[in-house]
């Protein structure tokens, strides 16, 4: 597993120590004053003998129950590849970059046209991940058309267990798909106890806003507790929709809503493996779209980050993606701006890479200019080395006044330590014009093509394999 931790690079931070203990006490008193609605009968009788105070589907939490809950979450959750090594310590300065999740739309990249999500789209995502360094885990990008939508999420989950070894964030639709995930999963891994030790996926998974735990969510929040396996549990607080308008409101009812979460998860099992975060994002009132990409959210995102690590919880946030409805500027822009926000602010599982049109889109080109960004973003935050070599003060003094550097040992030694780009172009004009004036969104989709027409993912075992689809075309019917 690299070693991904910063190196003395200052980090984003919006709020104050008092404003966030501020927020903290703001949603107990939410939690304690109006509650959430549980839709879930099981959910709503552990809740009581835990100590809620509990009138019908409404559910009040004291807050010395969500103080003891989180003290049980653990400060740490790892992820492991495919084959049981670890390969993201979600923790501290840690940030890993992934794609999204369940977008109905795709950027064709033959035909750069808008059109429905396909499977083949789901394993080709998983391919440019397997391939691109700096995109750790995988979720899936779309939700395929033309497989049955009943369990297309477990069709999904086939084809990104197949086509990548990194770790996935995935979706379920309901607990009887879920179920059956895990149970490939845990066929991948070897047993049920080999998936526990050393799991290689964790679910995404979401309240209602405002303050409600759906059945099914709720069920699968309970489910993933029992097995004790990584959960995201996130809202998405529309501001102005589904929270308060301003910034500090939708912050203190969107926390809440996880706190809830994670009280029910520790009273189901202590302990239980929880990543934190989520979306609080604003809302064009123009159009009454939701948006990626508005600093509203930026600074909302940055206040969760700041909330996880007052909490010491690894934190799900947000980056590479763009309200602009094609590959263009604007999509390069906003990828490029949330993805240097997100790795300075202390986020850990970063996802929604290759997202455009307020996240119904996916873009192939979108994936592959991020990872180059996140290369040369990752790159800027391992911060200057200053040591007895990089200071140089013998090679300054042998070459002296009016010297050059070019010709030195110590330039060959370490010019390679600077980073350099595959897709952003640096040659000069004559050389840009012979090769066809390709602008950078030709180089990516040039990029998209020779990587899935090369790249063949290491293959699952055939056992193992076959087992995965029999599972599914026994559900299939």
């Amino acid at each position: 597993m690299k070693n991904r931790h910063r190196l003395n690079i200052p980090r984003v931070s919006v709020l104050s120590k008092d404003k966030i203990e501020l927020i903290h006490l703001s949603s107990m008193e939410v939690l304690r004053r109006t509650g959430v609605v549980v839709k879930e009968p099981s959910a709503i009788a552990i809740l009581k003998k835990g100590g809620c105070i509990v009138d019908g589907e409404k559910v009040r939490i004291p807050a010395n129950l969500v103080e003891w809950a989180l003290r049980n979450n653990p400060p740490i959750v790892t992820l492991c590849n495919r084959n049981g090594e670890p390969a993201m310590s979600l923790a501290e300065d840690n940030f890993y970059f992934g794609t999204g999740s369940d977008t109905p739309f795709i950027i064709d990249y033959e035909t750069k046209e808008r059109r429905n999500v396909i499977l083949k789209d789901i394993e080709n995502t998983a391919r440019l991940v397997d391939f691109l360094d700096e995109i750790s885990f995988h979720m899936c990008m779309g939700i395929a058309s033309d497989v049955n939508l009943r369990i297309s999420d477990i069709y999904h989950f086939e084809a990104m267990i197949n086509n990548t070894e990194k770790p996935i964030v995935y979706t379920a639709w309901n607990l009887y798909n879920l179920k059956t995930i895990i149970k490939m999963a845990e066929y991948v891994a070897g047993g049920e106890e080999q998936l526990k030790n050393n799991p290689f996926l964790a679910l995404y998974t979401e309240p209602i806003s405002p303050l409600i735990l759906a059945e099914e969510s709720t069920q699968k929040l309970m489910f993933m507790a029992e097995k004790s396996l990584p959960v995201v549990f996130t809202p998405a607080v529309i501001m102005g929709a589904s929270g308060p308008l301003s910034i500090a409101g939708s912050l203190i009812q969107g926390n809440a809503e996880m706190l809830a979460g994670y009280v029910l998860a520790n009273l189901v099992n202590e302990g239980t493996p929880f990543i934190y975060g989520g979306g609080i994002i604003s809302m064009d009132m123009s159009s009454a779209r939701a948006l990626y990409t508005g600093p509203e959210e930026m600074l909302g995102e940055t206040a969760l980050a700041d909330m996880a690590r007052y909490y010491r919880l690894p934190t799900f946030t947000i980056a590479g993606c763009s309200d602009s409805n094609i590959y263009d500027h604007q999509a390069s822009l906003e990828g490029a701006l949330w993805i240097l926000l997100s790795a300075i602010n202390g986020g850990n599982l970063i996802h929604d890479v290759g997202y455009i049109d307020n996240g119904l889109t996916a873009c192939y080109e979108q994936i592959v200019v991020s990872n180059e960004l996140i290369g040369m973003i990752r790159h800027f935050t391992h911060g200057i080395e200053v040591s007895e070599e990089t200071m140089a003060l013998d090679l300054i003094n042998e070459v002296g006044p009016g010297g050059e550097y070019l010709t030195s040992e110590h330039t060959l030694k370490n010019f390679r330590k600077n980073w350099f780009p595959d897709l952003i172009s640096r040659v000069p004009y004559e050389t840009w014009a012979s090769d066809g004036k390709k602008d950078l969104a030709n180089r990516a989709s040039d990029r998209v093509k020779h990587i899935l027409k090369t790249h063949i993912p290491r293959a699952l075992d055939n056992q193992i394999k076959e087992k995965l689809r029999n599972i599914v075309m026994s559900i299939a019917g």
